[in-house]
């Protein structure tokens, strides 16, 4: 079969995302590629259908076994033969796995890097007819990335073993140098290099500095997404635990997710929410690279991810089926201050360094005012234009701004007057005229700056903190202790004033959650069909997705098709979910039809 009719037949689209066909056509002509695709833009089709198209096998590197469970099981779907091997099988099923290879049944083969360092494996795939190698997740292999792993940066001997076979690398994120250094490791020779817009412009992305918990802010939030599916991050296990407990007594469908949960009960959680059972999993960032859910509708951090890669590759499960989705990043400068004591363990004092400005770089772009997608672009190296309705801030309407530069004096004064060796909390006790048993064994209520700022509560304080780091005007150094940057010189002596968003202030003491502010459901019709997707996901015991994404369901709703000629036109299904799964749509479809 030619390219266009796998695409349509097997995959049921009909026609190429943006670089997808020239991912296509760079691997059936036998040449190395790399290319950089946001999570969302249909990176596996880029290398799955060339399979399909060529003679052998492919070998595709996977970090996660769920996420190569979940390729296997949905390429299976589309009855394309794909197998796994991994960790988690005996040694019987892996042996049945060799026996099908041998025999040229498997199209795709899913690996994890650590089975490649395994030079029986490798004796073994020599003997083998391999058309490409994919390395999923690319950015794995490098130093400069945010998720290095060693035996990704092995991966580079693959062209000694295999000199004539070409590899194909895919990553959503990575910046100029990390796509380099990809390049330069895998030894990737003269490699066709695709690099997709950052843009996601079905992905509003909002950012708040935390007020308290967060918690009234991530109700109100979550209220706008009654009944969808979408994934709250947590920094740690307990808050997981804590927060999905919160929600549930809030009559939200959600359960906690992370490592050291128990295995059945993670496992039972996980396919839960692929079977759209629950609607939200609250989780450390140990879930959501290995699920390949396409139609999550909203993701929400309750503290500041380490890097901007983490952040983008995390609110990136989001709206993977092109539909309108929305992420929150709640923050403060107590969560750079937290991540950066953690990286303190790192040994490497070069790679500490890199961590250290990444996390840097992730505290500015959510303390940031200006657009959020074009941030991202900046960061990533890419021309993104100012989004003007997709960001919070280019959402947000003009407001005054404050002269804080009194403020600002006061506060700068403080952390001089107590020898720069003292954090935020200890600064502002100071200010607001604490008695605390801290600042009496000091002697910190005997300094002339000693409750000068009564007038302002501590979310006050901690906001004009927030805009002092935001203006580089304060450091913080060992032990959480602030420190004046050069031109704080400035504001002390007058010459240089401070501004802040008048409303950054003022919002403070009025959030409010608004049970009754949520979104009109979805139409009857969408709902119609959700349910019987359910119903049969159910039945074939697979997540709800896989029989058909939310964008399937949304068209299949405004069409309402009546015969077999207009369910393939529907996005999505292709002969192979029709014959599976046709006729109980069409049946439907024609009912709703007629009512």
């Amino acid at each position: 079969m030619k390219k266009l009719e796998v695409l349509e037949k097997v995959f049921g689209h009909n026609s190429f995302r943006t670089f997808q066909e020239e991912a296509v056509d760079a691997i059936v002509d036998g040449k190395d590629l790399l290319m950089i695709l946001p999570t969302g833009g249909g990176k596996s089709l880029c290398y799955q259908l060339p399979s399909l198209l060529m003679d052998g096998v492919t070998v595709v590197v996977s970090p996660l076994i769920a996420l190569m469970q979940d390729q296997v099981r949905g390429l299976s779907e589309n009855g394309i033969e794909a197998r796994t091997i991994n960790s988690d099988m005996s040694e019987e099923e892996r042996q049945v796995v060799f026996m099908e290879l041998k025999r040229g049944v498997v199209k795709l083969l899913y690996v994890a890097p650590e089975r490649l360092s395994s030079m029986n494996f490798i004796e073994f795939l020599t003997t083998l007819k391999i058309n490409f190698f994919v390395i999923d997740e690319a950015h794995c292999v490098s130093e400069w990335g945010h998720e290095f792993r060693a035996d990704y940066r092995k991966l580079g001997l693959l062209k000694e073993y295999f000199p004539n076979c070409p590899i194909s690398a895919f990553t959503a994120t990575a910046t100029p140098k990390v796509a380099e250094d990809i390049q330069k490791a895998l030894r990737l020779e003269n490699p066709v290099s695709l690099r997709g817009s950052v843009f996601r412009d079905n992905l509003k992305i909002y950012s708040e500095k935390r007020i308290s918990s967060g918690r009234t802010q991530l109700i109100n939030f979550l209220n706008a997404h009654k009944n969808e599916a979408g994934i709250v991050y947590t920094f740690t296990r307990k808050e997981a635990e804590q927060t999905a407990a919160f929600l549930q007594s809030k009559n939200f469908s959600a359960h906690a997710y992370h490592a050291r949960i128990d295995s059945a009960v993670k496992e039972r959680v996980y396919k839960d929410f692929l079977h759209d059972r629950i609607d939200i999993v609250v989780a450390t960032i140990a879930f959501g690279m290995g699920i390949d859910k396409s139609n999550i509708r909203f993701v929400a951090h309750t503290s500041l991810p380490k890097t901007i890669e983490n952040f983008y590759q995390e609110i990136g499960r989001a709206g993977r089926d092109g539909l309108d989705s929305e992420t929150l990043l709640l923050y403060t400068k107590g969560d750079e201050i937290q991540k950066r004591e953690l990286m303190n363990s790192v040994d490497s004092e070069e790679y500490k360094e890199v961590l250290y400005g990444k996390l840097q770089k992730m505290y500015h772009f959510a303390l940031s005012g200006s657009c959020k997608h074009k941030l991202l672009g900046v960061y990533f190296g890419d021309k993104v234009d100012v989004c003007e309705t997709k960001c919070g801030s280019c959402l947000k309407e003009p407001v005054e701004q404050l002269d804080i530069t009194k403020a600002a004096q006061q506060f700068l004064s403080a952390i001089y007057r107590v020898g720069q060796k003292f954090g935020q909390n200890q600064v502002i006790d100071i200010l607001r005229g604490s008695k605390s048993e801290k600042i009496l064994n000091f002697n910190h209520d005997k300094l002339s700056v000693y409750a000068i700022g009564n007038d302002r509560s501590k979310n006050e304080w901690g906001m004009i903190a927030d805009r002092l780091f935001e203006l580089e005007l304060v450091n913080v150094g060992e032990h959480r202790a602030l420190k004046l940057a050069q031109k704080a010189k400035d504001v002390l002596k007058g010459t240089l004033k401070v501004w802040i968003d008048e409303d950054k202030i003022g919002k403070l003491a009025k959030v409010i959650i608004d049970e009754e502010d949520e979104k009109e459901p979805k139409n009857e019709l969408f709902e119609s069909f959700r349910t019987l997707r359910r119903e049969l996901a159910t039945e074939n015991n697979i997540p709800a997705y896989i029989v058909f994404s939310d964008k399937t369901l949304v068209e299949l709703s405004k069409k309402l098709p009546q015969n077999r000629e207009e369910m393939l036109d529907i996005h999505g299904i292709g002969e192979v979910k029709f014959e599976r799964y046709g006729e109980k749509f069409l049946n439907l479809s024609k009912e709703l039809a007629s009512e």
